[in-house]
């Protein structure tokens, strides 16, 4: 790793150099481009400009260890084993900032939730699940706007599609993709015996127009009077839009709008986000000599989680890990579950990269 950041200080020096010079100036989009690299680089420098000052009063302490006098060898000792910490605490700062960055962590996310296997109950445990991600959303201010939602009419939900916008929103919920379990004894069930239900849920970077090009011809676009709540206006008017990606097969559809012009721009962000996932998953495949780094293949089959009622607990099955906190996490208390799953990923991709 010292070696990495030799290297590293060398072109930081050199970037350095290179700002400090007038005629740099003329050409700003160089100037921009040497600007960004410089900046990427300066939280490196810093943490090894404080590691290289807690190794050199390492150093110095070292050298006090033969002091006759026992109490200032004791005190040395102490003082040692802090600078000790330090240093492991930077090298550990240092390790994660070699970790590829993921180019999607500062994206804002579609998330669709669909009921899966086990009936009204899987309905009823999709609607706790959005109401948990929203709750979640509201505690981190990110903004949350439903795009797309089939209710079952009993409370539950068919399918629902949100967007959710704010800073780091993909990096603290990509780990959410698959197949989420609940253990419980529905509310109908009169002998008391515990349903199995399943809820699948994908969490994709949302793409902008200039991530996917979109040629017209490729979409098939359909229009029809949207269905469920809305009064007189969904007899009348068809602003309900079904948008049809050819080359792809990918659908989406969106109704929640007055405004056929408002379903239109939703749903063609739902297809850009599907189409950069797919590419992205099929980039994956190709490269695919090493684990993906995001969770498991990706696939949407894959059981992630189980939340078991009658236990009061939730065990997420990538890491092992079982919190006995089930009323709180659904209520929107994740961030220990998020946070075990990043450093669990985080490790993974130290080991990989060999640092």
């Amino acid at each position: 790793m010292l070696e990495k950041l030799k290297e590293i200080e060398a072109r930081y020096n050199e970037l350095s150099d290179l700002l400090a010079e007038t005629s740099i100036l003329q050409d700003h989009a160089h100037y921009s481009e040497i600007a960004r690299e410089h900046a990427n680089l300066e939280e490196f420098m810093a943490l090894y400009h404080r590691l290289r000052e807690v190794v050199e009063e390492i150093e110095g302490h070292e050298s006090m260890l033969e002091d006759p006098d026992p109490e200032m060898r004791a005190m040395v000792r102490d003082e040692l084993g802090k600078l000790i910490e330090d240093r492991e605490a930077i090298e550990h700062e240092l390790k994660l900032l070699f970790i590829p960055h993921d180019p999607n962590d500062n994206r804002n996310v579609i998330l669709e939730i669909r009921a899966g296997t086990g009936g009204e109950e899987a309905g009823l445990f999709a609607a706790d699940l959005f109401r948990m991600y929203t709750r979640y959303a509201e505690e981190k201010n990110w903004k949350i706007e439903i795009l797309q939602m089939n209710d079952t009419g009993i409370g539950g939900i068919k399918e629902v599609i949100a967007g959710i916008q704010g800073k780091g929103v993909f990096s603290r919920l990509k780990y959410e993709s698959g197949v989420h379990r609940v253990q419980r004894v529905p509310a109908t069930e009169a002998s008391g015996r515990i349903h199995t239900s399943a809820v699948t849920v994908a969490v994709l970077p949302e793409a902008e127009e200039v991530d996917v090009q979109i040629d017209a011809a490729d979409l098939r676009i359909d229009t029809y009077r949207a269905s469920g709540a809305g009064g007189q206006h969904v007899n009348k008017t068809e602003s309900a839009i079904r948008i049809t990606h050819i080359p792809t097969g990918i659908v989406a559809t969106c109704q929640d709008e007055k405004s056929q012009h408002k379903n239109k721009a939703k749903a063609l962000t739902i297809i850009r986000s599907r189409i950069l996932q797919k590419r992205q998953e099929d980039q994956d495949r190709e490269i695919a000599t090493q684990r993906r780094s995001q969770v498991g293949s990706g696939d949407r089959s894959e059981r992630i989680r189980t939340y078991n009622f009658p236990q009061g607990r939730v065990t997420d099955h990538r890491i092992g890990l079982t919190l006995h906190r089930l009323p709180q996490i659904l209520e929107g208390d994740l961030d220990e579950l998020i946070d075990e799953l990043s450093t669990h990923y985080q490790a993974e991709a130290l080991s990989s990269t060999g640092s």
